[in-house]
């Protein structure tokens, strides 16, 4: 089918409250991943487009630390408006660019817009602290912003990571230079138009380019705080690159994350939570995704015959179509990453029960699609179950003793998120308690504004959507006074 007609063209970079050409006037291409055609081409921001932007947040930044926090939050109010007046268009143009279901978007515009309005109900929450050592004594701290704060953000979210990423640092009183990722770059640059007449110029910078522009994000010296989405071997990069100037940095990376069936579990229940789990709806492309199904050997049987049919009952095709639940891979590279892991999994004996390539339809033979794959006894050894593929590939990896299963769940240096499904809410609880992950859901999957998200160990550094996240752009300042 034809790519719809998104009626957008980049105007450029976002910095100072103006549209530019990248100063080299360089350019990269958006290519639909559906249909390889190209979408538009973006300017590729250079270091001295880098610099101009901080430059000019830091101008701004003093103005925008002086503006109250109750106007601060009717920006953001004002902010979440604009965008559900468009959300429909924007959650069209992250289908066409990223390749993600329509549906999956549209649920994006929403939790986005929720973003704004929660952080601008938290912000009377940024509070000090007194204390006091005498009558003639007083001992009090103030929190305040950071001043100009960098955000680089991952391909699978690209508007929600770039608005939402960007709420707590704004509500507290910082302003932003934001890269969104070059693999669906349309719609952060969109976000600019969002951002025109709502704040002083340069409170919000955004560029767009490859790993060159966000190296110069990272080791800018007027940088003092950076958050960033994406990969663990990235995520160490900027880690090492921002420890050059002791900046404060924000990590949200890679998970390969267990769902632990248990045997008095209902195996219809566990399969359809294990498929939600997976964020098939981002073709698995989620660091979230509960991508190693442990299932009780009792149930092994009937979850993996549950797990087959609800995969295979997934629409695979053109994600603009609103009956499709499953796109296309975002990019050719990710494409044959995704395939080389599958190839590997053959090889080293595990079982394919479903998918293992492309789809058997014609019409999609043009694009990046995988169809959903489960493969069975995959053991913590093959590389599909330690590994992040960031595809459509599920494991089951059966079990019999609680212990053993317990050590492979942790035996990894990813500790993002887990789930567990059983009746014995004492036994979840136990198992809550020992399993390594930053989020753990019982009998659920989702996410809540104000729960607490991010990893332990490589997943991750810090938490996030909640009031932890808006303090994290504060920093204490402490007044020791005597009169």
């Amino acid at each position: 089918m034809k790519t719809p007609n998104l009626n957008y063209n980049p105007k450029g970079l976002f910095i100072g409250g103006k549209w530019k050409e990248s100063s080299n006037r360089a350019t990269f291409e958006t290519v639909n991943p559906s249909n390889l055609e190209v979408l538009g081409k973006v300017p590729e921001a250079t270091e001295e487009d880098i610099d101009q932007a901080v430059l000019s947040a830091k101008s701004a930044f003093l103005e925008w630390r002086e503006v109250s926090i109750k106007e601060r939050a009717k920006c953001l109010e004002e902010l979440a408006n604009r965008i559900d007046k468009n959300a429909e268009e924007l959650a069209l143009m992250d289908a066409v660019d990223s390749g993600n279901a329509l549906n999956g978007m549209r649920g994006d515009m929403v939790w986005t817009s929720a973003t704004l309005r929660y952080f601008a109900g938290l912000i009377t929450e940024i509070k000090g602290e007194t204390s006091s050592h005498g009558t003639r004594h007083l001992n009090f701290t103030r929190r305040q912003p950071y001043g100009v704060v960098a955000k680089i953000n991952a391909f699978n979210h690209p508007f929600r990571f770039c608005v939402e990423k960007s709420a707590a640092p704004l509500a507290a009183g910082n302003c932003l230079v934001i890269k969104g990722s070059e693999q669906a770059p349309l719609s952060g640059l969109k976000f600019g138009e969002f951002c025109e007449g709502l704040f002083p110029d340069g409170v919000v910078n955004i560029v767009t380019g490859g790993a060159k522009a966000g190296h110069a994000l990272v080791t800018h010296p007027d940088i003092s705080r950076v958050g960033f989405v994406g990969s663990v071997p990235t995520g160490r990069s900027v880690a090492k690159a921002g420890a050059e100037t002791l900046k404060v940095v924000s990590l949200e990376l890679g998970g390969k994350n267990p769902i632990i069936i248990f045997p008095d579990a209902d195996p219809v229940e566990a399969a359809s939570l294990a498929i939600k789990g997976m964020n098939m709806n981002r073709q698995g492309q989620s660091c979230s995704s509960t991508s190693r199904v442990f299932v009780h050997e009792s149930l092994h049987k009937a979850v993996k015959k549950e797990l087959v049919k609800q995969a295979e009952s997934l629409p695979i095709g053109e994600p603009w179509i609103e009956s499709n639940d499953i796109g296309p891979i975002v990019s050719k590279k990710q494409y044959e990453k995704i395939l080389s892991f599958i190839d590997s999994a053959y090889k080293e004996g595990a079982e394919c029960l479903t998918g293992g390539g492309p789809p058997e339809n014609s019409n999609l033979r043009k694009g990046l699609f995988i169809a959903p794959t489960i493969f069975d006894n995959v053991t913590p050894e093959m590389r599909i179950g330690k590994e992040e593929i960031f595809g459509p590939v599920m494991s089951v990896m059966p079990w019999s003793n609680q212990d053993q299963m317990l050590r492979a769940v942790n035996g990894l240096s990813y500790a993002l998120t887990a789930a567990i499904v059983t009746n014995d809410l004492a036994m979840a609880m136990e198992i809550s308690e020992k399993v390594e992950a930053g989020y753990v859901w019982i009998n659920s999957t989702g996410r809540y504004l104000g729960a607490p998200y991010g990893g332990w160990k490589q997943s991750g550094l810090g938490q996030e959507e909640c009031l932890e996240e808006l303090i994290s752009y504060t920093r204490t300042k402490n007044i020791n006074m005597r009169w």
